[in-house]
């Protein structure tokens, strides 16, 4: 075998499982999308940011490098324009209790299919010319996808289980994707969306639910127990509060779609027993429409 098949061999062995079943997603969507990218790099001064594996060299300023007193290339600097951080896709997802559970009806959780999704898109957009970084404090952009593994690891790391993305400083006017439940009181999420349009970014809101959280489907005498400090529950018969539990989780939804479109944001809605590819699909041309 040659030497170059058994380099790739190993080197896909290394990969996370995750990072292979998302670039497989990200690969069957891309043969039917064209890039976001756009011509035009712009040349209004944004920041400096520091050098990571993937940035061309040319991109360097060696000036402010010099200054840092440190070798390459920890001391290495990149001058980042306006247009780049406009080009820059932030991502999080929800890491609290309610994500990681799942109905009988279905086998991934959804903080499972929440994580697969993220990676997938940033896979995609990394395809496309994309910058593309985590929300999480101290987290860097990535320009190529030679660096998703390092999403990984931030991915794993990033374990806050508030049910809320962290204060961060985001790149003006970029874009911030969030993948959770949403079950989160309207008021709370609708200040979250109102800091993120104030700085001024745009973004895009997947629910992520359980089939059996859309549906209720169960009968007769059951007992939930809340996975946040929710208390519990025993309901006689679940079929007498089935419509008015529907009506329950479409007025939230109508909440979120409401305070999203008010942002300038856009809202989707995925569950766990069908296809991510259809979500990132959708998520996809809803980002490239903007």
């Amino acid at each position: 075998m040659p030497n170059d098949t058994l380099a790739a061999e190993a080197l896909g062995a290394r990969l996370p499982p995750l990072l292979v079943a998302a670039d497989r997603v990200a690969s069957t969507v891309a043969q039917g999308v064209h890039g976001r990218r756009r011509v035009g790099q712009g040349d209004s001064f944004w920041q400096f940011r520091r050098f990571v594996s993937g940035d061309p060299l040319a991109r360097i300023d060696w000036r402010q490098s010099a200054k840092s007193g440190r070798g390459a290339p920890e001391g290495w600097f990149i001058r980042e324009t306006e247009w780049e951080a406009a080009q820059t896709v932030s991502l999080w997802r929800d890491a609290s209790p309610s994500m990681r559970w799942r109905s009988r009806q279905v086998t991934v959780e959804k903080r499972d299919r929440a994580n697969l999704l993220l990676l997938s898109l940033a896979s995609l957009l990394l395809r496309g010319g994309e910058r593309v970084m985590m929300m999480q404090q101290g987290a860097r952009s990535v320009t190529s996808r030679s660096a998703l593994e390092s999403l990984v690891a931030e991915l794993q790391a990033a374990d806050d289980d508030n049910g809320l993305p962290p204060l961060v400083r985001l790149p003006r006017h970029g874009t911030v994707v969030l993948f959770s439940d949403f079950l989160s009181p309207l008021d709370e999420i609708r200040a979250l969306i109102s800091r993120f349009a104030a700085v001024p970014v745009t973004g895009y809101l997947l629910q992520i639910l359980d089939p059996a959280e859309t549906a209720l489907p169960y009968q007769g005498r059951v007992r939930f127990r809340g996975m946040e400090a929710d208390g519990i529950a025993l309901i006689p018969r679940v079929e007498s509060v089935r419509h008015a539990y529907a009506e329950r989780l479409k007025a939230q939804q109508d909440g979120l779609a409401s305070i999203c479109a008010t942002a300038g944001f856009g809202f989707g809605v995925h569950r766990t027993d069908h296809p991510p590819e259809m979500a990132l699909l959708t998520l996809y041309q809803a980002l490239a429409a903007r």
